[in-house]
């Protein structure tokens, strides 16, 4: 069939899209170490590869894979897992498949591709069962539990103590307890409920989440000398914590962004404020001794 320039060039760069798409979810695959998971990637892949070979019969050409794509979402699969890195390509396209709506009536079959692009793809993305997302709880336990916890007693210390390296130190031993703590009760909580997850892994994903937070937030106060600075510092990268594992879970279950952060950001700071002007009062009252 004979097609203006501009509409052969859409098609061009759908194709390209399709192709990309089926050697990332090809290589998503072999990282994949359940077979079920497995089978689901190599499936969608192949559609993806169909996809690009009914769109070659329109433009008569070949078109090679974007291989900077491919080569991005396969380590961000490898570092985060493979759903968020499936998802996040996938809202990333969002624009490009609502133009395909665009060609209903200039290109015949498009309706098949619409179904397979859209309801039937997400059908298959959400019966993948990545085993990591199934302690995803557990790491928002550690984290926002270490936010708070850990945002309040730097406030309170920075003020009362006024002595960063002794507040870092203070911080690291309340810290660390902590950690071990809500280790503990996550094993003790995850025997008790008798769900899907392992309970000793869980509680070390708790700890680990709480102490990357103690020492991401502490880091400040080993380096700075200057207390209130170092304080500025921990908020900044509370809130760089926050942002980062917010977005991560709005993408894997696609939830919306904004109102989880805020949330998250709005308990972190309350409580440090609360603290701080805690803090405030003990050595105001204390008449400077601590």
């Amino acid at each position: 069939m004979e097609m203006d320039i501009k509409l052969k060039k859409q098609i061009l760069q759908f194709q390209k899209n399709e192709i990309t798409e089926y050697f990332i979810y090809k290589k998503i695959a072999e990282t994949a170490t359940v077979q079920h998971n497995k089978d689901i990637l190599l499936k969608i892949a192949e559609e993806e590869k169909g996809h690009y070979f009914k769109w070659k019969k329109y433009t008569k050409q070949e078109v090679s894979p974007n291989r900077i794509r491919i080569f991005l979402f396969y380590w961000i699969a490898r570092l985060f897992g493979f759903t968020f890195s499936i998802k996040l390509m996938e809202r990333g396209e969002e624009g490009a498949k609502d133009n395909y709506g665009l060609l209903v009536g200039k290109i015949d079959g498009i309706d098949k591709i619409l179904y397979d692009e859209g309801l039937h793809e997400e059908e298959l993305i959400e019966i993948l069962d990545e085993d990591r997302l199934k302690y995803v709880g557990a790491v928002v336990l550690g984290l926002n539990d270490a936010l708070v916890e850990l945002l309040g007693t730097l406030a309170g210390l920075t003020l009362a103590l006024q002595n960063s390296k002794l507040i870092a130190i203070s911080t690291s031993i309340v810290g660390i307890a902590a950690a071990l703590s809500m280790g503990s009760s996550e094993y003790l909580q995850s025997r008790a409920e008798k769900t899907e997850k392992k309970p000793l892994k869980a509680a070390f994903v708790t700890t680990f989440a709480y102490l990357v937070t103690v020492v991401v937030l502490l880091i400040p106060y080993f380096i700075i000398s200057n207390y209130y600075v170092s304080f500025a510092g921990a908020l900044i990268a509370a809130v760089i914590i926050i942002v980062v594992f917010n977005y991560y879970i709005s993408v894997v279950h696609d939830e919306h962004f904004m109102k989880r952060f805020l949330e998250m950001l709005i308990v972190s700071l309350s409580v440090a404020v609360i603290s701080f002007l805690f803090g405030y009062g003990v050595r105001f009252f204390s008449g400077g001794i601590v």
